[in-house]
């Protein structure tokens, strides 16, 4: 088994109309080909580089880390001497994907990176999460590689980024025990060293993933006397374990149990500014946020095709009154929309990932040359397209990925509340996919502005001018009508003209929203695909969302806005 060979939905990604730009914007049009033997020399030879690699970690994937998971789940790391040690299968698997050399996926081949898109490096994120969810939060802290990458001097960039291809691990400290999703009210203090030029952070970190890290990007108060975001400044730090920044434990978690989460005392530890101070909230957390939250959807896809296989091979072997249990329709309804809502995830999730290509591989232009003014226009529109369809992506897939994992216990009977089944560990696993790098509720208020402000429904009108299959037809026409029903609801709510109103209203509204773009986004790759492998979780998909714009729909049209403080909790 081959965790990429063997899921061709993910593979199909790679054929999208928009690989072809997403490679040539990325490669400069093959600028790197007589600089690295190893830089493709054109678009197949490029998509050829991707199914390589992707094959490489699909085999460690489902060959080390995945067998491994269940070991990890049970032992966990261990805090020795204010430092972590992982567990003997994390260790194995990231000394695995090491020893491959595909650390750094993305990052410039200057540095000893691959240089691939964000594309192919969620297609990574989604196998390892396959695998191990938990260990999915260890490969994926690269991403503050990208941010060291596209914010960071040259002679930082030099330092550092060379040591993540080489296999650095990397953490992302931003959590106080004060300061949780409000990031404005960090703390940890950045002093600056007049005499040696170097930055001292000092302070208290907490919940933060993989903490022990060997670099560590760090959210710091650099400017006294402030008390908001404007004052919060970012940096990078060796841990050279040279003892100034000490585990002062690891918390015992739910789920995830093989990435530790450290709580940290940072006693004069040195550190590098990244960018300019001031912006580090503002603008360089805002980015790594963003790519985090990417991370997280391919993390909850690729948790969901585990919860989903399990509870597919478990309904495939039991029987129960003489025939298999696959066979009675309330299980087989149960599957297939846990199918729907994964490939409704996995779609969501390479669309926006192909946005965020576009967009970053403009910015990188950016800094060589002047963009043309209608490469500028690509350029805001895509960035547009992106930061509408994240905060949805992150929202709907870990959402699905929770609902999923419980469905998967469901199917299992009893037999899944037990500890011999990987899917009560699915089932821990997910639940912190709701909450960590934004929760769900969050998301909607991030999300909410493109529904008040015609976004989702240009989006929406977008897409319903795309090639459809005739025989899809009639699909198209129930979306049409669907639409209507969302551009109501919004015109409904935005005519009260109270904010309150509005975000009571606003989780019912982006679902909405969702539950239209994810439809069409299954209607277009199924009628692109020759495999027929997407029609049956497009009219599942369809069906289920019809009911629950719906049902949206007649709360927000019968619901008055003096009824909101019916809700109001005493």
């Amino acid at each position: 088994m081959n965790f990429f060979n063997d899921n061709p939905a993910i593979k199909f990604q790679l054929s999208h109309p928009l690989m072809p730009k997403i490679v040539a914007l990325k490669e400069r049009n093959f600028a790197d080909k007589d600089k690295f033997d190893y830089a493709p020399r054109d678009h197949e030879d490029t998509i050829d580089s991707y199914d390589k690699v992707l094959e490489i970690i699909g085999g460690i994937c489902s060959d080390i880390i995945a067998p491994n998971a269940e070991s990890v789940d049970h032992d966990g790391p261990q805090v020795e001497n204010n430092r972590v040690i992982y567990a003997r299968g994390t260790q194995e698997n990231h000394d695995a994907l090491t020893q491959a050399g595909v650390y750094g996926i993305t990052l410039p081949r200057q540095y000893g990176g691959l240089n691939f898109p964000m594309v192919a490096y969620v297609m990574s994120g989604e196998m390892v999460s396959r695998a191990d969810a938990g260990f999915a939060n260890i490969w994926g802290l690269q991403d503050c590689a990208e941010t060291i990458s596209e914010f960071a001097s040259d002679d930082i960039k030099s330092e550092f980024l060379p040591r993540v291809c080489d296999g650095a691990t990397c953490s992302m400290d931003l959590t106080e025990p004060d300061a949780g999703s409000d990031l404005q009210a960090v703390q940890l203090k950045a002093t600056y060293n007049e005499a040696d030029g170097v930055w001292y952070l000092n302070g208290v970190k907490r919940f933060i993933t993989n903490g022990d890290a060997q670099i560590k990007l760090v959210l710091a108060r650099s400017e006294e006397g402030t008390t908001d975001g404007r004052g919060l400044s970012y940096f990078v730090a060796d841990n050279k374990h040279d003892h100034t920044v000490l585990v002062r434990r690891i918390e015992n978690k739910l789920g995830i149990k093989g990435s530790p989460t450290c709580e940290l005392v940072f006693n004069n530890t040195p550190a590098q500014l990244v960018g300019t101070r001031r912006m580090g909230l503002i603008k360089y957390v805002m980015s790594l946020m963003n790519g985090a939250r990417l991370g997280i959807g391919a993390q909850s896809t690729g948790l969901s095709e585990a919860a989903y296989n399990e509870a597919l091979n478990y309904a495939r072997e039991r029987r129960q009154f003489g025939k298999a249990i696959i066979e009675f329709p309330a299980v087989f309804e149960m599957l297939s929309i846990m199918k729907a809502k994964l490939d409704a995830s996995r779609a969501l999730l390479y669309e926006t990932t192909r946005f965020v290509d576009i967009y970053k591989a403009y910015e990188g232009i950016e800094t060589e040359r002047k963009l043309t003014p209608e490469e500028k226009a690509e350029y805001k529109d895509y960035l547009k397209l992106a930061d509408a369809l994240t905060p949805m992506l992150k929202m709907f897939s870990s959402e699905y990925a929770n609902q999923n994992a419980y469905d998967s216990i469901q199917v299992h009977g009893g037999s899944g509340f037990m500890k011999d089944y990987a899917c009560e560990r699915h089932f821990r696993d997910a639940r912190i996919m709701t909450i960590y790098e934004g929760t769900s509720q969050l998301q909607v208020v991030a999300a909410i502005r493109h529904v008040t402000t015609g976004n989702y429904l240009k989006m929406i009108k977008e897409y319903d001018a795309q090639f459809i299959k005739p025989e899809f037809t009639s699909f198209r026409k129930r979306l049409q009508i669907m639409t209507n029903l969302f551009a109501n609801a919004v015109t409904r709510v935005n005519e009260t003209k109270n904010q309150e109103y509005l975000d009571f209203q606003s989780r019912r509204l982006v679902e909405m929203g969702g539950h239209i773009i994810m439809s069409y986004l299954l209607l277009i790759d199924a009628s692109r695909d020759t495999e027929d492998q997407f029609r049956r979780s497009a009219e599942v998909y369809l069906n289920f969302a019809e009911v629950e714009i719906r049902r949206h729909a007649a709360f927000i049209k019968t619901f008055d806005v003096e009824h909101v403080d019916v809700y109001k909790v005493q």
